[in-house]
């Protein structure tokens, strides 16, 4: 069931919700949280088939905010909220409100979500696209106790990563973290069937990737070892390398769905590591909403400690690295003069 409601109120929100619940047969809320998805109309129809699909396991109420920034200045002066709800098999196992902000409304975009909350239910906020550089200080984002965004959808995804350490605050997590979740469970598996020592660490997966950066920084902090990050074609993460005193570890994908583990002196084993769909991924983040005190101590080890020189180290330096390194030529002029003397 779908209602349209122009230039409405969150008032006249929550009584079309109530009217909606009435005419299906549902009067009760049967739901565990409200997850609110701050995104643009472009990504706007995957977010919210994502949400759907992870409603089966988690039941929630369902806000999608759209701020639709006009370029007239007459459009911008003029304040207004639309929205759609929907019921029953139009929006999963709970409730999906799509709201769109106009004009001023659109900097105000809390107080249309606060009264549409449910009460005495914990908060959700995911950020498919164009995540805030703080989420914690965000003015949607201070409503939640859990915040998603997805640093793969950066334009620069490795800096992106830094900026993350430098603001982190406990229930900020990121779907490029959740991707690496089988990753993590299969390596240390691995390690629990054998004594060795781990010297050295070798992850290899696409340019730029963050998932393959959070993954190196995780077994870096983890290990304290040297992590050598390479690059390939991809998809995604490709190879784990790990170098023992028994022999090498080696977990390999290349395929982006099933995996090879080979461990010294046992027999190659085939392992299911497919690629997840985002709404696996949403569905994963919502069953804690506890800080994740592994993610927060990989994220701050940081990528610049990773070995290799591939670009993505080159990224996270920034242009910083270019200021540092002219002051080293002109130090260098002096002495090839003399040298040619």
């Amino acid at each position: 069931m779908k209602i349209d409601l122009t230039d409405t109120t969150a008032s006249k929100i929550n009584k079309a919700l109530v009217q909606g619940r009435r005419a299906i047969g549902t009067p009760a809320v049967g739901m565990v949280l409200t997850l609110v998805i701050v995104t643009d109309e472009e990504n706007a129809y995957d977010a919210l088939k994502a949400a759907n699909e992870a409603s089966r396991e988690h039941p929630s109420r369902t806000l999608v905010v759209i701020k639709r920034v006009s370029r007239s200045p007459r459009d911008r002066a003029k304040a207004r909220l639309d929205a759609e709800v929907r019921v029953g098999a139009d929006a999963g196992t709970g409730e999906t409100v799509v709201l769109r902000l106009y004009g001023e409304v659109v900097d105000h975009a809390q107080s249309v979500v606060l009264p549409l909350l449910l009460p005495d239910a914990p908060v959700v906020v995911w950020w498919p696209v164009n995540a805030p550089t703080d989420p914690a200080n965000d003015p949607l984002g201070s409503l939640a106790q859990r915040r998603v965004t997805d640093t793969y959808a950066a334009e620069q995804p490795v800096r992106e990563l830094a900026a993350r350490a430098e603001a982190y605050t406990p229930g900020d997590t990121d779907l490029s973290w959740t991707r690496i979740t089988p990753w993590r469970s299969m390596l240390a598996a691995a390690l629990d069937q054998v004594t060795c020592k781990v010297t050295s660490v070798e992850v290899e997966g696409e340019e730029f990737n963050p998932s393959c950066e959070l993954l190196a920084m995780w077994l870096a902090d983890r290990l304290h070892v040297p992590v050598k990050r390479s690059s390939s074609a991809g998809p995604g993460l490709t190879s784990v390398r790990l170098e023992s005193d028994c022999g090498p570890i080696v977990l390999d994908r290349p395929d982006g769905s099933l995996a090879t583990l080979s461990i010294e002196g046992q027999p190659d084993r085939a392992v299911a590591l497919k690629r997840r769909e985002t709404a696996e991924l949403i569905a994963e983040e919502l069953r804690r909403l506890d800080p994740d005190d592994t993610y927060s101590s990989a994220l701050r080890y940081g990528v610049e400690r990773l070995g290799g020189g591939t670009p993505a180290a080159a990224e996270s330096a920034g242009p910083a690295a270019g200021k540092k390194a002219a002051p080293a030529a002109k130090k260098a002029t002096p002495a090839k003069k003399a040298a040619a003397q």
